[in-house]
């Protein structure tokens, strides 16, 4: 990968390699995670490159061009087509999502029941409108939240795991036949909004969630390598994916070479579905910290990204203040939530260095991005170890990235 020369991009290269020292030591030299690889950026210019492990189990050397399953990174993706669609008034934020999806009309907040007797009659309220899909205030959740009967409901229906055993349609019905958590708007609670968010794509556009990505963000972005299936012919490509034991080695969970991803996929997951590169990545992130442009093209405009990178939360409060979840990509402490991202109020509350209005997210296998808009600095890690609540490199990359930073825009005049 070509690399520009950090000193002109305000980063010191021996505090750079801090960085992979800390990788190999901590992760790969004992066994935690088999491969990684990082890519940071300045004024979207690559200034700081790392790979290291094996792509696969059987000790297949690990590759620039290695594909990724990216989960919930995908949630950024689906979030910026929809406000694509937004801009074109196709849709407005504050319409009832039930414009789009009349199979939510009924939906209402849980009363009672749940287990081995019916839902209660639900309660009616605050319909749920398009900003709150994608703010996570919908009232939605995952089954893997663990924590009351509309869980257990969303796992009994397997709406965790519905690639390729369900279509959009089916997705859709079987969620209007569970009562919501909470009155929308009324909490933050982590979910399958952003899986709700892409049906409302294929609706609202008359595309697969897959086609209507690859036209209007894979394809100007030269985002060759991301999608919801992987072409046979880049299977080689493939990272093995693993799961975490206590105490143990890494348990293989999906290989690369005999995957699921192979088979079609029946259901794009606007959550969560999206294989990906972390140079195709990248290029995403570069387009967000250039406000929306990527090489002359305009994905979204500049003003829309704003809106989509403020604190949605009501009363301007952080997660600690408004979430349920018991899991979730984001920190709660100083950081709020706009529409699609976790972004951050209060650099001082996170006790991390960060800048105010810095946004990011991850995925389950652990990977993650974040783009600082102050510093102009992104910064993609790939990985894949399921969960990425295991270990707490995405506060250490950020350490290190930002402790070798000698050169900082904060309270620079804007150019």
């Amino acid at each position: 990968m070509e690399l520009c020369n950090p000193e002109d991009r305000g980063f010191d290269s021996e505090r750079l390699q801090r960085i992979d020292r800390f990788l190999d030591e901590t992760y790969l030299d004992t066994g935690r995670l088999a491969m990684m690889q990082l890519l940071v950026s300045r004024d979207g210019q690559p200034a700081h490159y790392y790979h290291g492990g094996t792509l696969r189990d059987d000790g297949t050397p690990m590759r620039e061009d290695a594909l990724f399953r990216i989960a919930s990174m995908t949630k950024p993706v689906t979030s910026i087509a929809f406000m694509q669609l937004v801009e074109q008034c196709k849709v407005a934020l504050e319409d009832p999502v039930s414009r789009v999806l009349p199979e939510f009309e009924a939906l209402g907040a849980y009363a009672g029941g749940g287990g081995d007797l019916p839902f209660a009659p639900t309660k009616s309220g605050q319909p749920m409108r398009f900003v709150d899909l994608l703010s996570h205030m919908s009232g939605l959740t995952y089954g893997f939240q663990n924590r009351t009967s509309i869980d257990a409901a969303y796992r009994a229906a397997k709406l965790d795991l519905s690639r390729a055993a369900i279509t959009s349609d089916e997705y859709i019905a079987t969620l209007a036949r569970i009562p919501l958590e909470f009155e929308p708007g009324s909490q933050w609670n982590y979910s399958v909004s952003t899986d709700v968010l892409g049906v409302c794509v294929e609706r609202l556009s008359g595309m697969s969630l897959g086609d209507y990505l690859r036209e209007h963000i894979f394809a100007p972005l030269g985002m060759d390598d991301t999608g919801f299936d992987i072409d046979p012919t880049k299977q080689d490509r493939l990272a093995d994916a693993y799961g975490y034991r206590p105490g143990k080695a890494p348990r293989l969970i999906d290989k690369g070479a005999e995957s699921r991803l192979m088979e079609p996929a029946t259901f794009h997951s606007g959550g969560g579905g999206l294989i990906s590169t972390l140079a195709d990545y990248d290029r995403f992130c570069t387009m967000l910290v250039n406000r929306g442009s990527y090489e002359g093209g305009q994905i979204v405009a500049p003003k829309t990204l704003d809106l989509m990178t403020a604190n949605h939360l009501p009363g301007g409060v952080d997660l600690t203040q408004m979430s349920r979840s018991m899991f979730s990509e984001a920190s709660n402490a100083g950081t709020g939530f706009g529409l699609g991202f976790a972004v951050v109020t209060d650099p001082a509350r996170t006790l991390i260095p960060a800048s105010e209005g810095e946004f990011y997210w991850g995925g389950a296998y652990s990977t993650a991005f974040f783009v600082d808009p102050v510093e102009r600095i992104t910064c993609v890690f790939m990985t894949q170890l399921y969960p990425s609540s295991t270990y707490p490199i995405r506060r250490q990359l950020k350490t290190l990235i930002y402790s070798a930073l000698t050169q900082s825009n904060a309270g620079a005049l804007p150019s």
